[in-house]
């Protein structure tokens, strides 16, 4: 009897399927797009008009610099797969590149994506990049391209993992790097949405593995279950931020430092964007906490250090501005919808926060 041909479909991979993959993703990608995208959907590359010369989309930069980030979503996915609801995490993915261009005072411009999977999923693919293109829509940048890699014998049935690039822009001049803080200076921070999509590896120990509860549980602290918590999509800070920008002529100084607050907490974070000899000094208590926080606290009987270096603990992302505008921008920031809070000064000292 002859051997029956192998193919790649035999082999874990179904080209058919892929191609009703990228049929889904084409709409949700496109509907990202301005006139500064030229080329369509599926080529090699993607191309983007740097200056536009449309009335509406002008973009004309004296001496620009492109600023790149990457970053993932981590065990988060784990959640979404316990959920069965995969649609909001590539918000997440999103929102932890384009948050750290901003740091720079720049602009998103572009985002792509890198998915992995162990088999095509049509289904599974669609909600992802849905996620991706509304996190894209609020940020207010263009997703032009992505990979799709079906894994068959790397990952297990029911995994996947996603990667987020950004490229942005900013004026030479216009950049936001720290050096420019001051003794004196106030330290804003903007509310987070919860966790975001850090320190989810001890979130989850603490949940299912220390306490023991189930995805579906309600919660009476939280008001939800605990998988409606967990999987709340990070929170894109870019219209609140570039609106502050805008609002100031950068050669005043007003914003001297912009921090995306992420793993390693406040304390990991915020020293990034300090010069030698300035020292943040951070006021517990100076914000509202969302019960997420003290909850997991309680059920895992975390300390206070470790919650600290590991959570945002509701502080989402940090401006330090210059005292003289620090309640207009604070008052701005909250009629666009962040909720802002002064949570502490900069002061002389090692580059470092400190708590009082």
């Amino acid at each position: 009897m002859a051997k029956k041909k192998l193919t790649y479909q035999a082999a874990g991979v179904d080209l058919d399927l892929y191609e009703q993959s990228l049929a889904g993703m084409l709409p949700l990608i496109k509907r990202t797009h301005t006139p500064r995208v030229l080329d369509g959907f599926g080529g090699f590359a993607s191309l983007f008009n740097l200056d536009c010369n449309l009335r509406l989309f002008a973009k004309n930069y004296r001496h620009p610099v492109l600023v790149t980030c990457t970053d993932g979503v981590g065990t988060k996915l784990k959640i979404a797969g316990m959920m069965g609801k995969h649609d909001t995490v590539g918000i997440d993915l999103v929102a932890m590149s384009v948050n750290d261009a901003l740091c720079t005072g720049g602009e998103p411009l572009m985002f792509l994506d890198y998915l992995a999977l162990p088999k095509d999923d049509p289904p599974l693919i669609k909600d992802l990049i849905k996620g991706i293109s509304d996190g894209c829509i609020e940020a207010e940048c263009a997703l032009v391209g992505g990979e799709t890699a079906i894994l068959p014998d790397f990952y297990q049935l029911g995994d996947y993992d996603m990667a987020g690039f950004c490229v942005g822009v900013v004026e030479r001049e216009h950049i936001i790097d720290g050096r420019a803080v001051q003794v004196g200076d106030v330290v804003l921070g903007l509310a987070s949405s919860g966790l975001h999509s850090n320190g989810y590896s001890l979130a989850r120990k603490i949940v299912f593995e220390h306490a023991g509860l189930k995805i579906a549980d309600h919660v009476p602290e939280l008001g939800r279950t605990v998988g409606e918590e967990l999987l709340t999509p990070t929170r894109i800070y870019v219209k609140a931020v570039q609106s502050v920008l805008a609002h100031y002529p950068i050669k005043k100084h007003v914003v001297r430092g912009l921090a995306h607050i992420t793993g390693e907490g406040l304390p990991g974070n915020v020293p990034r964007v300090l010069p030698p000899g300035k020292r943040a000094f951070l006021k517990r208590g100076s914000w509202e906490m969302p019960p997420v926080y003290p909850w997991l606290q309680k059920l895992g009987d975390v300390e206070q250090a470790e919650m600290d270096k590991v959570f945002n603990c509701g502080i989402g992302f940090v401006m330090i501005v210059s005292p003289f505008y620090a309640d207009s921008i604070k008052r701005q920031l909250c009629d666009s919808g962040t909720p802002t809070f002064v949570i502490g000064e900069v002061r002389a000292g090692d580059a470092d926060v400190e708590w009082f």
